[in-house]
């Protein structure tokens, strides 16, 4: 079995649902050696999570954006974590429903995800900054 894993450091963004699969690849391209494993990509952070959707049509992350917003409002009266401000615990909630990370299985050196699916960076802050995602792939 081999295993390969790198750190990396995403641009920052602004609030929303951005396609960051090429980012992936491109960080590690181990990924070719393997023929049957898994790719697991986590983020290393509480106001923004990782899913897996729509890759061709980015009206699709406008609604996601749109969507999560209705169901994690800002200002609620019932929040008491603030201190960074009114996207700051809708951040935290938002990351934890759409998760940490994601597992895609490796087929013959590649990513066997969907033909419209990719991997998305949400984030969930005004001004989150850059993120670190570790990548790691395992296989044979």
């Amino acid at each position: 079995m081999k295993f390969y894993q790198t750190e990396i450091r995403l641009k920052s963004q602004r609030r929303g649902f951005h396609l960051i699969t090429e980012e992936v690849l491109q960080a590690l391209p181990e990924i070719k050696h393997i023929n049957i494993g898994q790719l697991q990509v986590f983020i290393k952070h509480t106001s923004a999570s990782l899913t897996i959707n729509e890759n061709a049509d980015p009206s699709v992350r406008t609604d996601f954006e749109s969507h999560i917003n209705k169901m994690v409002p800002e200002n609620a009266p019932y929040y008491i974590h603030t201190y960074e401000g009114p996207d700051d615990m809708p951040a935290h909630i938002k990351a934890s429903l759409m998760g940490a990370s994601v597992q895609i299985p490796i087929s013959n050196g590649r990513l066997n995800l969907g033909v419209w699916q990719g991997i998305y960076l949400c984030e969930h802050r005004d001004r989150g900054g850059s993120r670190s995602v570790v990548i790691t792939a395992f296989g044979n």
